[in-house]
């Protein structure tokens, strides 16, 4: 391709602009290699490449596709992006030590088929035709689907079956929460019974079922997907109503959870008997690392059995119980679980019941294990001061903590000043700390506002809900007066509730409290 042009003496010239010269082109990827290689926010977030990979790569993206008037544009435009993409993908890993061996730039970049984007819609049969056209494509690359958001009738899942059959070889990831909102029953258990079956003996890594009110009958009409699933990492049942039966139907359904990395049963009416079921799932998940099994109506037997489980293995890294009933014993069975688990970063461990017995059994474990933790929360569980003792020793042994989550219980000032202490040292990775609802006055907020008002890294510190005096809430935003946007809402504070009175005598009170524990050191031995 030529371009015309006019010099300064008003001649006209040509120019060759495509294809360009081989000098060019090899110019060209030297430059893009030292573009790849240069260090640079990418380099940071996703890791170097190799200079075997720079070079390979450089060539793979100035390989030109096609001519004509548009090429020169597209050439320039197209290389700029596929450059992004390298450096967004990262070096490729090598295994046992074969030569790695690179996806092209558009199978890269089209392994996820997502139409979960935009409002909640129904689908039907001529919309899912368009719909799912792209996963029609002869030799496509698609290894994730996510259908999630659209509500699919059994127009829709008749046109979906045959095309997700042909796609069961490749298909590592499916995602089918909240794809049959709005649909009766039997049109809902039908079309769940074409996806299991158009899906069964897929080798899926991840399967996410969420957001379906399956109950048992829904759990069944999956049988012949879940049935097929013996390699499974991930698995997502959160808001499904999964009662008794239906945990006992995932029990029963499901070959094998040897590998299962992921399970999480958020906010369904499993109770106790459920939870039994479930017991027997995590036993069976020895490289279990996440597992959530919050607001699931669990006492203290589906606790107890729960915490048994969770001693049978040592991976656990992320773990989530907020927001059931296991009260102290189960409390106590669940500290002898977490002393097996060494590499634990995150425990939700909130509104469980847990008393100051509970609370301090966990805590004295945690202090001793769990040396990574970064998120500890347990508001809401009837803790009072008693408990802060060990509670302060747990938190002053974890130097990488950055969320602390005390809310809704009765440390009042006595404790609040101890967890205070504890927050002084260390914790620089500290980004937030919630202390609200504990019967704090001026001294408690007093003390903690310095304990945290310098960590780099905060975010929030939330003390509203207590009862701190209008003269404590002026030196708590004065102390944070270079720091505004950290400290949360204080709306909620009562200057003249409980331990409080207008006489001051609560403030005098807490003064001393203060004072006699201004020397207080956080034991963190046994």
């Amino acid at each position: 391709m030529d371009a015309t042009t006019m010099n300064p003496e008003g001649r006209a010239f040509s120019i060759k602009l495509w294809p360009p010269s081989q000098t060019t082109r090899l110019l060209l990827v030297e430059r893009m290699a030292n573009n790849l290689s240069t260090p640079s926010i990418f380099t940071r977030e996703y890791g170097s490449l190799s200079k075997e990979e720079v070079r390979e790569n450089a060539k793979q993206i100035e390989e030109p596709d096609g001519d004509g008037g548009s090429a020169v544009q597209l050439y320039a435009k197209e290389c700029s992006k596929l450059i992004l993409e390298v450096l967004k993908r990262g070096p490729i890993t090598k295994v046992d030590g074969a030569k790695p061996t690179s996806k092209t730039f558009n199978e890269a970049c089209e392994t996820v088929f997502d139409i979960s984007k935009g409002q909640r819609a129904f689908v039907e049969a001529e919309e899912a035709e368009e719909l799912l056209r792209p996963l029609k494509e002869p030799g496509n690359s698609y290894t994730k689907i996510c259908f999630s958001n659209r509500s699919f009738g059994l127009g829709a899942a008749r046109v979906a079956e045959p095309i997700l059959a042909s796609l069961k070889d490749q298909l590592k990831e499916v995602d089918l929460s909240d794809f049959i909102a709005g649909r009766s029953e039997g049109e809902a258990l039908e079309v769940m019974a074409i996806f299991s079956e158009a899906l069964e003996g897929c080798v899926l890594k991840s399967l996410d079922l969420s957001n379906n009110a399956l109950g048992e009958k829904g759990v069944r009409a999956f049988g012949a997907l879940l049935k097929s699933q013996s390699s499974l990492e991930e698995l997502y049942l959160m808001n499904d109503g999964i009662s008794e039966e239906a945990a006992r139907a995932v029990c029963e359904l499901i070959p094998s959870t040897e590998k299962l990395r992921v399970l999480q049963f958020h906010n369904n009416m499993t109770g106790d008997e459920g939870a039994l079921a479930i017991s027997e799932v995590v036993k069976q998940s020895p490289m279990l690392e996440d597992f959530r099994c919050s607001s699931t109506r669990i006492g203290s037997d589906g606790g107890v059995a729960l915490s048994e489980a969770l001693q049978t293995f040592t991976n656990l890294k992320n773990l989530d119980l907020r927001d059931n009933m296991f009260g102290v014993e189960a409390g106590v069975a669940l500290s002898k679980a977490l002393a097996k688990h060494a590499d634990l970063t995150e425990a939700y461990l909130s509104y469980l019941n847990l008393e100051d017995e509970g609370a301090v059994a966990i805590a004295n474990v945690l202090k001793e294990s769990a040396s990574a933790l970064e998120v500890l929360e347990m508001a809401g569980n009837d803790i009072t001061a008693e408990a802060a003792p060990a509670l302060a020793a747990c938190i002053a042994a974890k130097q990488l903590i950055t969320k602390l989550n005390l809310a809704d219980t009765e440390l009042r000032d006595e404790g609040a000043i101890q967890i205070s202490k504890a927050l002084e040292d260390g914790d620089a990775q500290l980004k937030g700390v919630d202390l609200s609802s504990n019967f704090m006055r001026r001294a408690g907020a007093r003390c903690l506002t310095r304990a945290v008002v310098h960590k780099p890294g905060l975010k929030l510190l939330n003390m509203n809900g207590n009862f701190i005096s209008d003269e404590g809430i002026d030196e708590v935003k004065n102390i944070f007066n270079e720091f505004p946007n950290v400290l949360g809402s204080l709306d909620e504070n009562d200057p003249e509730g409980e331990d409080d009175n207008e006489s001051g005598e609560g403030e005098d009170e807490g003064d001393e409290l203060e004072s006699k524990l201004k020397n207080l050191e956080v034991h963190q031995e046994d």
